[in-house]
């Protein structure tokens, strides 16, 4: 990913892409932290989401959540798991976020959700859509692979729902967004949340707004266009 570094035409905000999935907790945290940082830079950052699928063999009416879990760590809950729970549940408030990972019972394929990101950020809607999304499944625990969870998020954010539903029962962009999934593993992303600034520097994990603020000032000197 590394490039050429040359001078930023001044005053040029910088084009950052999050590379998340919307079950994942810290993908959330992250952006918040993301967030803090941003709102205090000018310009503003411009930020895109950018799909990525922590298990693209979910099936696609989802899975038990218990069930998947049992599978994946074994009948008792890994401590690794535990510990990262409790991590999040303490760090959520300061964020924002009132993590209620008791309340999820399914864990859907999210292909869908990231469908209607897709169509989103195409009307300027992406922000919205990311928080409706993370709110949705890690504070109410809704399945976000059910299309009348998605399209009732596309009302609120301020979609056309019944259009959004004549989109999901059929193939719309899904080639597309798989082939973003796979371009971004391509150059190297096998963990989310990852930010990718400028195109030419990549921050990995939940982060502090120091650490995206630094970031960012670096990137700030960079130019897009360089190669």
């Amino acid at each position: 990913m590394a490039k050429r570094k040359t001078s930023k035409p001044a005053n040029l905000p910088v084009e950052v892409d999050m590379v998340s999935d919307f079950v994942c907790p810290w993908c959330w945290l992250g952006y918040k932290q993301f967030l803090e940082a941003a709102d205090k830079t000018k310009p503003r950052p411009n930020l895109s989401f950018r799909p990525y699928m922590l298990d693209a063999s979910v099936p696609e009416e989802g899975a038990d959540y218990r069930e998947y879990m049992k599978h994946k760590f074994g009948d008792k809950p890994d401590s690794r798991w535990k510990a990262m729970r409790d991590h999040l549940e303490a760090a959520g408030p300061d964020a924002g976020i009132a993590f209620d990972f008791k309340a999820i019972t399914r864990r859907p394929n999210t292909l869908n959700a990231h469908r209607l990101m897709r169509w989103a950020q195409g009307q300027d809607l992406g922000p919205a859509c990311a928080e409706k999304l993370f709110r949705a499944y890690m504070e109410n625990g809704e399945d976000i692979g059910s299309a009348d969870v998605l399209c009732r998020i596309a009302s609120e954010i301020g979609m056309d729902a019944e259009l959004t539903r004549d989109l999901l029962t059929g193939d719309q962009d899904k080639v597309d967004v798989q082939n973003e999934i796979l371009f971004f593993r391509g150059l190297g992303v096998s963990g989310v949340p990852t930010f990718i600034y400028a195109g030419q520097m990549a921050v990995q994990g939940a982060q502090d707004a120091d650490k995206h603020r630094a970031v960012l000032a670096e990137a700030a000197k960079l130019d897009p266009r360089a190669e």
